[in-house]
């Protein structure tokens, strides 16, 4: 690699961008140089190593594919912090993968947390209490009915028809981590207002 400059790893035809001698060097270089071709070649060479490590990691379809596209987007976002004379263009994108990965755990550590006090706070309406849990239940379907598409549609099916991520996924024809946004951003807006209401 040492002495190796970009301008002599130039490939000579576009599809040899990322094959034959000192294809990765020639990758790590153009991508630094923001020429989107090697954006491509890159994301054609290594996005199914970026794949399976998020998948092995999360266990999770949905959120290994929406783990893939997040590095992909961040590393050109951030090609400019990439030193191709330090270091490989494959092993900087599985750096960013871990920690996207580390986010997306910590996300669904949140969720979990949010959803356990929300039934929490379900489980807490007593008989005793009906005209509480009916204000409860008019704020809450008034709030849902306020959100926009497609997030009430998403919060509708989960919550009064009992569906799936992967189901309403399929239904709308929405990426399973678009639906799992859409709910969790909903959930916490939801959760908010109902605290604004709540003596």
């Amino acid at each position: 690699m040492t002495g190796q400059r970009a301008a002599d790893i130039q490939p000579d035809r576009p599809e040899d961008l990322d094959e034959g001698p000192g294809a990765d060097l020639r990758l790590g270089y153009g991508f630094a140089a923001g020429d989107d071709r090697y954006l491509e070649a890159a994301y054609r060479r290594w996005s199914s190593l970026i794949y399976t490590v998020a998948l092995r990691r999360l266990g999770d379809v949905g959120d290994a594919e929406e783990v893939t596209q997040q590095v992909f987007v961040g590393a050109w976002r951030g090609r400019h912090t990439f030193r191709p004379d330090e270091g490989s263009l494959v092993g900087w994108l599985v750096g960013i993968a871990r920690h996207r990965i580390v986010d997306c755990q910590r996300r669904r550590g949140r969720e979990l947390r949010l959803n356990h006090q929300i039934e929490g706070e379900a489980d807490r309406v007593t008989p005793r209490e009906p005209i509480a849990a009916l204000v409860d239940q008019l704020v809450l379907s008034d709030e849902i009915a306020r959100l926009p598409e497609p997030r009430r549609t998403i919060l509708q099916l989960a919550f009064w028809e009992g569906w799936t991520h992967s189901q309403i996924a399929d239904r709308l024809e929405l990426p399973l981590g678009t639906v799992k946004s859409h709910a969790r951003r909903s959930l916490l807006q939801l959760r908010s207002r109902l605290e604004e209401v709540t003596p």
